[in-house]
């Protein structure tokens, strides 16, 4: 069976030739490194609620879940989940908010 290889960056550089070209490719990349980090901190803001939610301590699980809340209603504006998708984590945070209290 044969594998595509990933293109190491270099051979990504050289790949267009008009200076437009080039542009896109380092903002396509600086977007992408951008995007990455937020999904991280949004994957370890809902981390740090289910941990609160584990341990039972309602102060913790309130500022968490102000966090986690927060975090991803930026992420479904930035464009980084889908609005269906933040729509459908924040009534699963809540349901369990709710359960817990």
């Amino acid at each position: 069976m044969i594998f595509h290889e990933q293109r190491s960056t270099k051979e990504v550089e050289s790949l267009p030739n008009i200076k437009s070209a080039k542009k896109r490719v380092e903002i396509g990349r600086v977007r992408e490194m951008r995007n990455k980090a937020r999904k991280s901190f949004l994957r370890t803001t809902l981390k740090r609620f289910d941990l609160a939610a584990k341990e039972g301590d309602k102060a913790q699980m309130d500022s968490a879940y102000q966090l986690a809340v927060k975090t991803i209603d930026k992420s479904a504006s930035k464009g980084i989940i889908h609005k269906n998708n933040a729509a459908r984590k924040k009534s699963s945070l809540a349901r369990r908010m709710n359960q817990a209290g």
